[in-house]
C-alpha cells in the first residue's frame, strides 16, 4: 500500500445538496464509528459507490481531495477515515486531524 502523506491526494464521493456539496460519510453499527470512505484513485471510488450505503434520491460524484484537508474535515465532523478499495473492503484506516 501507498504511504499517504499530508499532501497525498484521495477520492472521497461527494454529495450534491442543491447548490452545494458535502463528503459522504458512512457509519459501520459493528464498529460504532463513523468515518468517510477514502480511495486511492478514482476508478477505484466510483466502482465502490455501489458498495456505499447513499440516499437513493441524491446525486453523487467522485472528488479529489488532499489528505491533510480531509483528515482537517473529518475532525471537525467527528469522522475517521477508511481507505477503501473497489469492494468497499477497508485497506487503511488514517487518522484525522487533532
Amino acid at each position: 500500500m501507498t504511504t499517504i502523506q499530508a499532501a497525498t491526494w484521495l477520492y472521497v464521493a461527494i454529495q450534491k445538496v442543491g447548490s452545494s456539496e458535502r463528503i459522504v460519510g458512512q457509519a459501520d453499527a459493528e464498529l460504532d464509528v463513523s468515518f468517510i470512505p477514502a480511495f486511492m484513485n478514482k476508478e477505484s471510488a466510483q466502482q465502490a459507490m455501489l458498495h456505499l450505503q447513499l440516499e437513493k434520491q441524491s446525486t453523487y460524484e467522485v472528488q479529489a481531495i488532499i489528505y491533510e484537508d480531509l483528515a482537517r474535515y473529518a475532525a471537525e465532523g467527528g469522522f475517521l477515515i477508511f481507505v477503501l478499495d473497489e469492494t468497499g473492503t477497508v485497506v487503511a484506516r488514517l487518522p484525522a486531524a487533532s
